[in-house]
């Protein structure tokens, strides 16, 4: 059975997104995104975040604002220092180092809660997988297994197909 090019590419993507090699999208909040009165503590402590997730915040983009900051930004509620800001309503941000982030609102919502630290670990060792051979005549994109440890190529790979069929282009 013959696949086209551009299938085959999508077959791959879906493969990497959704297969064995995926970075999880933790997405803040939840159904209830990034909004006053939320307990992000809670939030955070019932997931476990390794290093190539994402973490992205969901809100209405003239109301709050993203701040990543040190953990007296935090403890403060300040931004001064600000290692980083987002405000598209839509922001996915790489989780690309072992330690603990802190983020917060940026317009005086942090005292009322709008703030999140959560503690990012090392990729658990990747256990043996089989390398699905290749061959000429081979359609069978499915079949291709990568390791977790795909952290860069796995994180980017999510962050563009979260941009993609998340801002409807298909």
């Amino acid at each position: 059975m013959w696949i086209s090019t551009s299938n085959q590419l999508l077959l791959l993507c879906f493969v990497l997104i959704f297969g064995t090699a995926t970075a999880t999208d933790h997405i803040v909040g939840a159904n209830k995104g990034w909004n006053p009165g939320i307990n992000y503590t809670l939030w955070a402590n019932n997931h476990t975040f390794y290093v190539g997730d994402l973490i992205s915040f969901r809100y209405q983009k003239t109301q709050y604002y993203v701040f990543e900051v040190n953990q007296t930004g935090y403890d403060n509620c300040t931004t001064e220092g600000a290692l980083g800001n987002w405000s598209s309503g839509k922001d996915f941000i790489l989780l690309n180092e072992t330690k603990r982030y802190y983020f917060i609102c940026g317009n005086g919502q942090c005292f009322n809660g709008m703030k999140v630290s959560v503690l990012v670990q090392a990729l658990p060792s990747p256990t043996a997988s089989p390398v699905a051979n290749h061959t000429s005549n081979s359609s069978d994109a499915a079949s291709i297994v990568l390791p977790r440890g795909v952290v860069g190529l796995r994180a980017l790979i999510v962050a563009l197909a979260s941009i993609w069929f998340g801002s409807g282009w298909i």
